[in-house]
């Protein structure tokens, strides 16, 4: 497995733990929390994708 796709990995769960934190401040709806997990997905395959270029 590709060490770059492991961070990515990483970082993800990373960043869904802090947004749940964020979410409880801010009392987001699951909706909003779905829309910014799968924008942050997207945005992550795009970086990842860069490095095959």
């Amino acid at each position: 497995m590709d060490s770059g796709l492991i961070l990515l990995i990483f970082l993800a769960f990373l960043f869904a733990w802090g947004l749940n934190r964020v979410r409880r401040a801010f009392r987001l709806g699951p909706v909003a929390y779905a829309g910014v997990m799968i924008v942050f997905v997207v945005v992550m395959l795009a970086v990842w994708g860069q490095t095959f270029r």
